[in-house]
């Protein structure tokens, strides 16, 4: 079960967020201002998977937890759902550049509420499958020069992205990155799934259904995605490419705070920020390269 820290310096707000979130299948914790919840969170680094922050306390704000979350070895990648007066300003902005993803506004509406806890507890949850992957197969992907692979699933994006890690200076950090961009080629390029089309099946819950219907569809399911992993003597290069027509990759290397409560859209901006030193994509965006240097470990996530 998935335990979800909840931070307001107002009681009426922790009733309601208690409320809006009984029963769905969360453990619930409370801090009343910054510095109580930073205290929690560094006595107990793997004591949440969520943080539920507000940004404006008394004795420290949600900005000032948010940064040192983010400097914080184990803290960094848990996901944080910032808290603001509106949508769109210039605090979601400021958020996205401190580390913050995820975002939700007052007044609390219920089903906004619940998409954006559900969107960032998959996110955690298929973060924390993809460690648990990566780890076990260390020592083989650590040695690897030079390879070429070829997928077709979600599955198999996965184990490629735990292997891929393996063979960074920082696997944690990288192995999110590398499954973002393997599975926006299989979903958006290869399977043509939109990103309207993606929000209305995640939000009914039917897109990995809708992922294996259309593997299976003689129109896509022999599509695949090509990756090419070089280790150089400065850096390591991997290139993803699909069968796909392209998309306006520009407007996804950084989040959009009109996004900011969407339930998806966040990877190839993420990627961009914590897991990798370059992205590039070329011709239509059916291909895109990563790079990680060899001289130094990733910065935090």
């Amino acid at each position: 079960m998935l335990k979800v820290l909840i931070v307001d310096d107002e009681p009426i707000n922790h009733d309601i967020l208690l409320e809006y979130l009984a029963g769905t299948g969360y453990a619930l914790d409370t801090a009343n201002d910054g510095a109580e919840a930073w205290a929690m969170l560094e006595a107990d680094p793997q004591g949440h998977d969520i943080v539920l922050l507000d940004r404006m306390m008394p004795r420290m704000d949600g900005m000032e937890v948010l940064r040192r979350m983010k400097a914080h070895a184990e803290l960094r990648y848990v996901p944080v759902i910032l808290q603001t007066a509106k949508r769109g300003t210039q605090e979601i902005a400021e958020g996205i550049e401190a580390g913050a993803f995820y975002y939700l506004t007052k007044p609390y509406d219920e089903a906004v509420l619940r998409s954006v806890v559900a969107t960032a507890a998959e996110d955690r949850r298929n973060r924390l499958d993809l460690v648990a992957e990566s780890r076990r197969g260390a020592i083989t992907s650590s040695i690897a020069e030079s390879a070429r692979f070829t997928l077709r699933d979600l599955d198999q994006a996965n184990a490629l992205a735990a292997f891929l890690a393996n063979a960074c200076p920082a696997p944690e950090a990288a192995v999110t990155g590398f499954s973002e961009l393997l599975i926006n080629a299989i979903e958006h390029g290869n399977l043509a799934i939109g990103y309207d089309e993606k929000s209305a099946l995640k939000a009914a819950g039917t897109w990995q259904d809708e992922v294996v219907r259309r593997l299976r569809d003689p129109a896509f399911g022999d599509k695949r995605v090509t990756v090419e992993f070089q280790r150089g003597a400065s850096h390591i290069e991997v290139s993803i490419r699909d069968e796909g027509p392209g998309f306006d990759w520009a407007r996804y290397l950084e989040f959009d705070p009109e996004r900011a409560m969407d339930n998806h859209g966040r990877g190839i901006a993420m990627a961009r920020a914590f897991s990798f030193d370059d992205i590039e994509y070329r011709g239509c965006g059916n291909e895109v390269v990563a790079r990680i240097g060899l001289a130094a470990v990733r910065r935090a996530a």
